[in-house]
């Protein structure tokens, strides 16, 4: 009766039982932190998308709000005259990514009509090229 007694006394974990709890413990944080990582890098990679939509969408406004009749007779050329580098893209206050370049075509589909589309490129942050289009066709008002 006196051991009964005794195991009834002696209550917790054993060994085995702590380094099990522990092991648990320890995958599943390894998998958190995991995902938090993988979280934060899709963080910024939707970010970058964003700011370089955004870039591309007011190069497509400045040019919609360019004189359309310049741009027929060639005193603008829509192919070279929004390409924009790292240098341009700051001087009109804009967040820059790396190395980020913002190139457009344009090509008439008729005497009133211009299709014009900006590509916007950046390198992330594992130096992968990205790159982002936007389309959209010009009439004269």
């Amino acid at each position: 009766m006196a051991g009964a007694m005794a195991r009834k006394l002696n209550k917790g974990f054993t060994l085995p039982e702590l380094l099990l709890a522990f092991s648990v413990m320890a995958l599943v944080l390894a998998g958190a932190l995991s995902l938090f990582i993988s979280c934060i890098f899709l963080n910024e990679t939707n970010r970058n998308l964003s700011v370089a939509t955004g870039h591309a969408q007011l190069v497509l406004e400045e040019i919609k709000n360019t004189n359309f009749v310049s741009m027929q007779s060639g005193a603008i050329n829509p192919e070279t005259n929004w390409d924009w580098d790292n240098a341009a893209i700051s001087a009109k206050g804009l967040i820059v990514l790396n190395t980020e370049s913002i190139s457009t075509q344009a090509v008439w589909t008729g005497t009133d009509r211009l299709n014009v589309n900006v590509t916007v490129s950046w390198k992330d942050r594992g130096l992968r090229d990205r790159s982002t289009s936007l389309e959209t066709l010009i009439t004269e008002p």
